[in-house]
C-alpha cells in the first residue's frame, strides 16, 4: 500500500496533469509549445509553493518527506513569541513604509513626467539601481555617523521607504506616459484650480498605478532582508532575520506554516486591491 508521501506526490502530480490538459486543450491557435513552455514556467514558478504549503501541514520535524496531516505547526507558530513579534514587525514597517513611500513615490513620478528634467529621475531611481548591500551599508554609516542615532525600528523604517519611493515612482509615470495631456488642459479650460485637476482628474486616472506601485511597495518591505541586516540593529527582528537565524539550526515546518500565512495575506492583498481598483492588475487604462 502506497504511503501517504508517495499519495500526495501522487495527487499533485494530477493536478498538474489536469492543469496541462485544460490549458492544452486551448492552445488551438497560439500553438502547443508555447504552451508547453508556459507550463514550465507557471510549475517553476508555483510548485516551490505549493511544496511549501503542504508541508505547513507535514507531521514531522524535518521537510524531507510526509509523514501526515497536522495543525500542530500552526498551533506552535502561534505560540512562539519571538516569531509573533517578528511577523508584527515585519508587517508593520511594510504598512508604514509602503504607505509613506506610495505618497512621496506617486508626487515623485507625478513631478518626474510633468519636469522632464536629467536630475530628478537619477535622484528617485538610484536606490533602485543601487546594490542593496551597497545602500544597507550606506544607510548604516548614515544614521550611525552622520544622524549620530542608534539603529531601531524607526530607522529600518526609513531605510525601507528610501528604496521603496523609486518602484512607485516608476509605476506612477509609465501610468502617466500613456496618457492624453489634452485631458488635464481641458480640466484647467473648465476652471479647475491645480489641486481640484489633481484630485478630480489625475488621481483617479493614475490609481491603478498608485495601488500596484503600493503593493510593490509592501511586497519588497516585508520580504527584504539585506538592508534589514544592516539598519535593524540589537533587538529588532523581522520575520526575515527571524528565519535566518532558525536556519543556522534547523528549518522547521513552522517556517512554512508562517510563509503559508504571508503568501494568504499576500493573496487577500491582491483580492482586495482588485475590487477598490480592477484596472490595477489589468492595466487598463481609464
Amino acid at each position: 500500500m502506497p504511503s501517504s508521501g508517495l499519495l500526495s506526490i501522487i495527487a499533485l502530480g494530477m493536478v498538474a496533469i489536469a492543469l496541462a490538459a485544460w490549458l492544452l486543450s486551448r492552445a488551438t491557435r497560439q500553438g502547443y509549445a508555447v504552451c508547453l513552455v508556459s507550463i514550465a514556467v507557471y510549475a517553476f514558478l508555483y510548485v516551490p509553493l505549493a511544496i511549501v504549503v503542504l508541508f505547513s501541514f507535514n507531521d514531522s520535524k524535518l521537510n524531507a518527506e510526509w509523514v501526515g496531516f497536522t495543525l500542530s505547526w500552526y498551533k506552535t507558530l502561534f505560540a512562539d513569541q519571538d516569531m509573533l513579534r517578528a511577523a508584527g514587525n515585519s508587517v508593520l514597517i511594510a504598512v508604514v513604509a509602503s504607505l509613506c513611500a506610495t505618497v512621496l513615490g506617486t508626487m515623485a513620478g507625478i513631478a518626474m513626467h510633468r519636469y522632464r528634467t536629467r536630475v530628478l529621475p537619477f535622484m528617485v531611481l538610484t536606490p533602485v539601481a543601487m546594490p542593496e548591500i551597497l545602500l544597507g551599508v550606506s544607510l548604516l554609516i548614515f544614521f550611525i555617523q552622520v544622524v549620530g542615532t542608534e539603529l531601531n525600528l524607526l530607522t529600518v523604517i526609513i531605510a525601507h521607504i528610501t528604496f521603496c519611493i523609486g518602484f512607485v515612482a516608476i509605476i506612477v509615470r509609465a501610468r502617466l506616459a500613456g496618457m492624453d495631456e489634452s485631458i488635464f488642459e481641458a480640466a484647467r479650460d473648465l476652471g479647475a484650480s491645480p489641486w481640484q485637476t489633481f484630485r478630480l482628474v489625475t488621481l483617479p486616472l493614475i490609481m491603478p498605478g498608485v495601488i500596484a506601485g503600493a503593493l510593490m511597495a509592501f511586497t519588497l518591505s516585508i520580504d527584504d532582508f539585506v538592508i534589514t541586516f544592516f539598519t535593524a540593529g540589537v533587538g529588532v527582528s523581522t520575520l526575515p532575520l527571524q528565519i535566518y537565524s532558525m536556519i543556522k539550526i534547523a528549518v522547521t515546518p513552522e517556517v512554512n506554516a508562517i510563509s503559508t500565512l504571508l503568501m494568504a495575506l499576500t493573496l487577500v492583498m491582491i483580492v482586495v486591491a482588485g475590487r477598490l481598483a480592477p484596472d490595477a492588475l489589468r492595466g487598463k487604462a481609464d
